[in-house]
């Protein structure tokens, strides 16, 4: 237990009774941390490419919408790098979710 106490400051890395309340608590923090960040690059991925779909016309969840139905599986992390590094590509992208979209039964036409 101290061991893993090694960094921290005054007698939570020292004695043992301190040490182990730091540790255990340091490492719900971890546990919690580590989905956050995963729910934090989730929130901004989605927000680059809500930008980047609405500079183009679309909103965030028709060019998804739009992908899925026209079968095009890339994740957000991809698709908001691509958003940000290559603009054509992404014009690409934009024209065949809104083609895949014009052509989806019982649904309005995008703009």
């Amino acid at each position: 237990m101290l061991e893993k106490a090694k960094g921290f400051r005054g007698r939570r890395s020292k004695l043992f009774r301190y040490a182990k309340n730091a540790v255990m608590k340091a490492e719900v923090w971890a546990y919690r941390d580590r989905k956050n960040r995963k729910r934090n690059f989730r929130m901004l991925w989605q927000q680059r490419i809500n930008a980047a779909a609405r500079a183009n016309g679309l909103t965030y969840s028709r060019f998804m919408e739009g992908l899925k139905f026209a079968g095009i599986d890339l994740d957000r992390k991809v698709l908001s790098d691509i958003a940000i590094q290559d603009e054509v590509a992404f014009k690409a992208l934009i024209a065949k979710a809104k083609t895949a979209l014009a052509s989806k039964p019982g649904v309005p036409k995008a703009a």
